[in-house]
């Protein structure tokens, strides 16, 4: 897993390669406005400890990733993604702390109002695989990286008003 962030645009000015997770690159870089995934998957962050607008990055060159993106901010912090090649296994829940219809997802689902009737994700449980949960159906808008663990509420975790409306497995195929 590498990553290299470039203070300019087009890979330009200095720059920063990382190996694992950093929760805060203000120390290395003063502004981060493009990169290179040379090996892996990351998720960027544009605010320091892995909080605020989250993007994923696979395998590439990013020369201007605020325009591609949308981002109107630098990186801060990145989190690598570890590659994972077992079964996927996630349940959601209508509600915060586990509460209201449960589902089990094993692969991707596009549209949870669609699939199951159930218009809001307030909180899951990823047992097994990494996770990408949308805002929106069809794996659009923000998004948020999950590993396993509990998450009991979406709202505390900084994601007040936002609901989750697809998901989709991190599968080696994105590697």
């Amino acid at each position: 897993m590498e990553i290299i962030f470039y203070e300019d645009r087009n890979f330009l000015g200095r720059s920063y390669e990382v190996m694992n997770d950093c929760p805060d690159m203000s120390s290395y870089l003063s502004r981060c406005h493009s990169c290179r995934v040379e090996r892996g998957c990351f998720m960027v962050y544009d605010r320091t400890n892995y909080m605020g607008n989250q993007y994923f990055l696979r395998r590439g060159e990013y020369s201007d990733y605020m325009s591609m993106m949308g981002m109107n901010d630098c990186i801060r912090s990145c989190r690598m993604i570890p590659m994972y090649r077992g079964s996927y296994r996630m349940r959601i829940y209508e509600r915060e702390n586990f509460g209201g219809q449960m589902y089990e997802l094993m692969d991707d689902c596009d549209n949870i109002m669609d699939r199951y009737r159930m218009s809001n994700c307030m909180s899951c449980n990823v047992m097994d695989g990494h996770w990408l949960m949308y805002e929106q159906p069809h794996y659009r808008g923000r998004m948020m990286y999950m590993r396993p663990g509990e998450y009991r509420s979406f709202m505390n975790m900084g994601f007040s008003g936002m609901r989750f409306m697809s998901m989709r497995r991190i599968t080696d195929s994105c590697y």
